[in-house]
């Protein structure tokens, strides 16, 4: 794995997405009382940041048009999305939030 600083633990509230962008890539940094989330910081639905949505529970929610990803697969689980978007493998060292961009999974929806 090849994990690279995408920003301090500080700078990520509670249920607030953070934007950053890791090894070229816009990721959208998320702590839900759940855990630390990295996502792809655009729907695939419509080109937009889903760091401007709002967090519920382990859910980001594309202001544009509501369409809601699962923080921990990308699988969206309202319409109008219906293409996952990667989320990443994240790892917290210290006062630093790691995230692997590289590596890209998904979980299989149950």
């Amino acid at each position: 794995m090849s994990f690279a600083r995408a920003c301090g633990t500080a700078e990520v509230a509670l249920g607030a997405p953070h934007a950053t962008v890791v090894d070229g890539v816009p990721v959208a940094v998320v702590r839900t009382e759940e855990g630390w989330f990295a996502i792809q910081d655009e729907c695939s639905h419509a080109a937009v940041p889903l760091s401007d949505g709002d967090v519920e529970d382990c859910h980001i929610e594309c202001y544009m048009h509501g369409s809601r990803f699962d923080l921990r697969t990308g699988i969206p689980d309202q319409l109008p999305a219906t293409v996952p978007v990667p989320v990443y493998p994240i790892s917290i060292d210290g006062d630093d939030v790691l995230v692997d961009v590289a590596n890209p999974h998904h979980l299989e929806e149950n």
